[in-house]
């Protein structure tokens, strides 16, 4: 199969990037495809948000997969007749089932289920005329431009006294429901941001005794970076910066690393008030594990019996991609930060024929680079290098950085 673009990751990345790609760049619906090793698109995505019980996105209702700015709150009706409880204040942030929804209907008008091809991209070469990419399927796929809207969410991040296959222990992101109870239990939650806090709620609501086991106290922040970073109130001065690994440092700043949002802040606190939630501002010092319970030694001293341990302590920092990333990089001697990060230019390529979004992006996009608003703006970027490109008499106008030939 040769195609003209190949997006890598059918998450909420890679499937905003295919829906730019068809509606704003022209690109033909059978010279494109997603490569995601999931049944259907965006299969992560539901099944972390549902995993955490998250009623309301963090984002406002202006960030979707959508082109349009406001095709989620038309898509929501007219507001006279709209159900309650669609969008929440502040920001219109829209209801997890309204925004899946809204996703559903974008997919199937675009046909994007069509283009989806089920398999994992486990090697990626490139050569004078385009980019083979070697699916874990056996198959080969040529393309002349790749885009990698590559997550992280396959590189969970596990403390050092558990790991994956722990007995009674798992990572609230882990696929598959068997690291849910089924009865009522009592869950130690081991995390202090937005997700720990979300399952927390939803055990509590289940019926579940909860005890959440946090190194902070809890973090009070709208956004997981000042809406600033959207702008060029903050991003003028990051994209003059040409130090990458300046910019490393800016966008460590700038994070709200285990913060929750003022709603999921003050259920939190409502519910430790009445007793319901047992928050324990320590770390966990070792685990013991019996035949049908745990034992969790806190620094305090203190043991805390559990049936289950939820992980919610995120994803590692690493470069996403793994070992398919690692040899393209090696293959193709792309550019990277100390961090291992792409250095890429103004229209996100990390070579002339391959693209970047996501985690990839974030030394060009900074901060909000990961969150839905980063995949609008990449989408941003890449449409109009595109555009550029294509216009008449235009000679390189894919970026304002070189990348390796």
């Amino acid at each position: 199969m040769s195609l003209e673009w190949l997006v890598v990751g059918g998450g909420i990345h890679g499937v905003h990037i295919a829906v730019r790609l068809l509606e704003d760049a022209g690109v033909a619906h059978e010279a494109m495809r997603i490569v995601d090793p999931g049944e259907v698109l965006l299969e992560r995505w539901i099944a972390n948000t549902a995993t955490t019980g998250m009623t309301h996105l963090r984002s406002p209702s202006v960030h979707h997969l959508d082109t349009g700015p406001w095709s989620l709150q038309q898509f929501a009706g007219k507001r006279k007749s709209r159900k309650p409880g669609l969008f929440a204040y502040p920001y219109n942030r829209p209801a997890l089932t309204l925004f899946n929804a809204h996703c559903a209907r974008v997919i199937k008008n675009l046909q994007l289920a069509d283009m989806h091809i089920r398999a994992r991209c486990i090697r990626l070469a490139v050569d004078c005329h385009a980019v083979e990419a070697g699916l874990s399927t056996g198959e080969s796929i040529r393309a002349k431009n790749v885009v990698l809207a590559i997550g992280a969410s396959e590189q969970l991040a596990w403390p050092d006294w558990a790991a994956p296959g722990t007995a009674h222990v798992h990572h609230v992101f882990e696929p598959g429901p068997e690291k849910w109870p089924s009865r009522r239990e009592t869950v130690c939650v081991v995390g202090g941001g937005i997700s720990a806090g979300q399952v927390a709620l939803r055990l509590l609501q289940e019926g579940h005794e909860v005890h959440i086991i946090s190194r902070h106290a809890l973090r009070e922040h709208q956004f997981d970076s000042d809406p600033g970073w959207l702008g060029p109130k903050f991003m003028a001065g990051f994209e003059r910066e040409t130090d990458v690994e300046r910019r490393r440092s800016l966008i460590g700043d700038a994070r709200h690393r285990g913060s929750v949002p003022p709603d999921v802040h003050r259920a939190l606190r409502h519910a430790i008030k009445a007793g319901e939630l047992h928050w324990h501002l320590t770390q966990v010092q070792e685990l013991e594990t019996e035949e049908n319970c745990s034992y969790v030694h806190l620094m305090t001293g203190d043991v805390l019996q559990a049936h289950r341990v939820l992980l919610a302590t995120g994803f590692q920092a690493h470069r996403p991609g793994g070992t398919m990333v690692d040899e393209l990089v090696a293959s193709a001697q792309l550019p990277c930060a100390s961090c291992g990060y792409p250095i890429v230019d103004y229209a996100l390529r990390w070579h002339p024929r391959i693209h970047v979004s996501g985690p990839l992006a974030e030394l060009e996009l900074g901060p909000a680079s990961r969150n839905i608003a980063g995949a609008r703006r990449a989408g941003d970027r890449l449409v109009g290098a595109i555009r550029a490109s294509a216009a008449p008499g235009a000679v390189g106008g894919m970026g304002h950085r070189s990348v390796p030939a």
